[in-house]
């Protein structure tokens, strides 16, 4: 399969607490526009201390959250050690000051580099979950 892409940083992580900051580089700032307007966000991010050979090479896995799981393939898995190490989560925007987010339930540790900022809100995430939920069904 030929390799394609580019990935860009578009900022880090520089606190990880309850209420979480993301410094977007200035080049990427402007981004940043009207996104306190919303109440919710997608953060994709790199699994940056996971990105060498032997995580990348991960294809299996136990789920460590969940005692007595059975080992299972990493895309069935939320684990950090896989292919292309990125994680994504859902986080309620607290607010924005000029390059840098203010989020409340960013599961990353800082340091670690966002790559990608998609607006949701709790409206489409309750109706993305309730359609998920009936689709179990038919």
């Amino acid at each position: 399969m030929k390799e394609l892409g580019e990935v860009r940083f578009l900022g880090i992580v520089t606190k990880s607490d309850e209420i979480s900051r993301i410094k977007i580089s200035p080049e990427y700032c402007e981004g940043t526009h009207m996104l306190e307007e919303f109440s919710h966000a997608i953060i994709f991010y790199w699994f940056h201390l996971r990105d060498d050979s032997a995580d990348r090479g991960t294809l299996r896995v136990v789920p460590k959250r969940h005692l007595g799981a059975p080992e299972v393939g990493v895309f069935a898995a939320r684990s950090p050690s896989r292919p292309n190490p990125i994680g994504f989560c859902v986080v309620e925007v607290i607010g924005v000051d000029g390059c840098e987010i203010l989020v409340k339930g960013l599961d990353a540790v800082e340091g670690t580099p966002i790559i990608d900022i998609k607006l949701t809100s709790y409206q489409l995430i309750r109706y993305h979950n309730f359609f998920c939920f009936l689709y179990r069904f038919l």
